[in-house]
């Protein structure tokens, strides 16, 4: 029997889950209807049609991203805490971020986390200009990371991978090197590492991250 008491959040909650899993073209409000066990006429009642549901889903990711605030005891920590969530977040969402990409929000996306860089940069003293450029660069630093993370996860396999690469560099002349880079990577470790010296780099020797 179709559920009787259904709310709009729970129908976007529901829509969201299935384009996280399955991509956008994966979303019908007849399967949508299947996933909340209600009769399709439900989910129009609520949320319009699909068109209009992929609106809500894109001005609730918005949402979303403007949700993340700063954490830490110093501005470099805080911008750091920054680039790490925004990170995560375009990592845990991206057909939903590729979907604001398409209807051209992105740059209204970015733009609170974009006001959180440049509240810390400010408290660091740091103005016009070399502080534009300072949130840029995180921005930049933390889209690109997140291009090269997803292009790796959609590479075809290698073989060899760059660790069989690596480990037979061991004999070189700095094999510790070799050794690391035949690990796998530690994509977080990396990330906040790269985001700390670029931070650091920006705003001065004085502005470095506690780890």
């Amino acid at each position: 029997m179709p559920r009787t008491a259904l709310s709009r959040e729970e129908v976007l909650d529901a829509a969201a889950a299935l384009v996280k899993r399955h991509g956008p073209d994966a979303l019908t409000m007849r399967r949508l209807a299947a996933e909340l066990g209600t009769a399709v006429t439900s989910i129009y009642w609520h949320v319009g049609n699909r068109e209009s549901l992929l609106d809500a889903l894109v001005e609730r990711t918005v949402d979303d991203l403007a949700a993340i605030a700063p954490r830490g005891r110093t501005p470099a920590a805080r911008i750091v805490s920054v680039a790490r969530a925004l990170r995560r977040e375009l990592r845990d969402r991206p057909h939903l971020v590729a979907m604001v990409h398409e209807r051209g929000l992105t740059e209204r996306m970015f733009l609170p986390a974009q006001r959180a860089l440049a509240k810390e940069v400010h408290a660091a003293g740091v103005r016009g200009a070399r502080a534009a450029e300072v949130v840029r660069a995180v921005q930049f630093q933390v889209v690109g990371f997140v291009l090269v993370e997803r292009n790796r996860e959609r590479a075809p396999l290698q073989s060899p991978g760059e660790e069989a690469l690596w480990d037979a560099e061991r004999p070189g002349p700095d094999p510790a090197l070799a050794r690391a880079l035949a690990r796998p990577v530690d994509s977080d470790r990396l990330f906040t590492t790269s985001v700390r010296a670029l931070v650091e780099g920006l705003l001065g020797a004085s502005a470095r991250v506690p780890d």
